[in-house]
């Protein structure tokens, strides 16, 4: 869940907590709060938000200290080289209940799947697998008050920009008609079916069923188009898979197709990748396909293996490193792609 928050913050996981404003004692907080509302009114007034919208809701909040909580429960980055194993998190997230939930909202949007797929070249069962991973397809979408929790963790202070912004987006929804009570989300600010923060949902969510709205909430079809234009956007290839299960053969020498790049975003997540090979070139290598047919010759990948040595490793593409965009995590990337292939069997 909440995975273009994590794309989006991933980087500044590491910020100092020295001198956080709710570091302080209860008794200066409200005071504290209220003079920083102040200041976020001027700032979001200066970049057209009604007044109106303003005098309803920046009045009615207040810190939330659950959210500092969970902010700085958040991990760090160390420069530990060990990693879990994969497995595990893949019988959590693509179990059978989970893929039978997403075969069920495949078959039901079939229609207009088909129509996304052909507007903005991701497949249908990407697009049903992010659901899937982000919100078990609208089970559970979070339950903080989304405004609360964006001006609690911009006071906070950390990464008062990221949240100041994410805060402006908010009240420009409610400015563009979305209701006060619907804004409830992640802790963190991501709200709606897709888990999307108030910027991402400005910029990218989209009408799917032709209303006039774009209704995240509680629209299957808003949803799969807004969660279908995120990855176009971010660079979707059409007609190009995310990825396929190989084989390694025994004696293979990682060492010649090791990466010799440091990734600026995401480095842990990158680091676990090899250099780019054409399939071609991965096949003479002696890596098979463990099912399903080879992608193109001349399409690029990179060899990632989860598990280590000896156990099923991936040749993923470009594409993958998309689905990394909406969250920037291997495991989360590599069960969206199987969730996908099992949701289209």
């Amino acid at each position: 869940m909440w995975g273009p928050f994590k794309a989006l913050i991933g980087a500044t996981l590491l910020a100092a907590t020295a001198g956080s404003a709710l570091a302080q004692d209860d008794a200066a907080a409200p005071a504290g709060f209220r003079d920083y509302l102040a200041q976020v009114r001027a700032r979001a007034s200066a970049q057209g938000i009604t007044p109106q919208t303003l005098d309803a809701t920046l009045p009615t909040l207040t810190p939330n200290p659950r959210v500092v909580e969970l902010d700085r429960a958040q991990p760090g980055n160390p420069a530990s080289p060990t990693f879990s194993p994969f497995a595990p998190y893949r019988a959590r997230h693509v179990d059978a209940a989970r893929i039978g939930r997403g075969q069920r909202v495949f078959r039901a949007q079939r229609d207009r799947l088909r129509r996304i797929e052909r507007e903005t070249g991701v497949p249908e069962e990407i697009a049903v697998a992010i659901w899937g991973h982000e919100t078990d397809y609208g089970g559970y979408t979070g339950s903080f008050d989304l405004l609360r929790s964006l001006a609690t963790l911009a006071y906070d202070g950390r990464r008062r920009a990221l949240f100041e912004g994410e805060l402006i987006a908010a009240l420009r929804m409610i400015d563009r008609g979305v209701p006060r009570d619907r804004l409830k989300g992640s802790w963190a600010g991501a709200t709606g079916n897709p888990q999307f923060l108030p910027s991402a949902y400005l910029r990218l969510g989209r009408d799917g069923d032709g209303d006039g709205q774009v209704d995240i909430w509680t629209s299957d079809a808003d949803t799969l188009a807004s969660i279908a234009n995120y990855l176009r956007e971010a660079g979707w290839r059409a007609g190009q898979p995310w990825g396929v299960a190989v084989s390694v053969p025994a004696g293979f020498d990682r060492g010649r197709v090791a990466n010799r790049l440091n990734s600026p975003r995401c480095p842990r997540v990158f680091q676990r990748h090899s250099g780019w090979r054409t399939m071609a070139e991965w096949r003479a290598a002696g890596l098979l396909p463990q099912a399903g047919s080879w992608p193109a010759d001349d399409v690029l990948a990179t060899l990632i293996e989860p598990d280590g040595e000896g156990a099923t490793a991936y040749l993923i593409t470009g594409n993958y490193r998309v689905i990394l965009d909406y969250n920037c995590s291997n495991f989360y990337a590599l069960s969206v792609g199987l969730l996908a292939d099992a949701v289209a069997r």
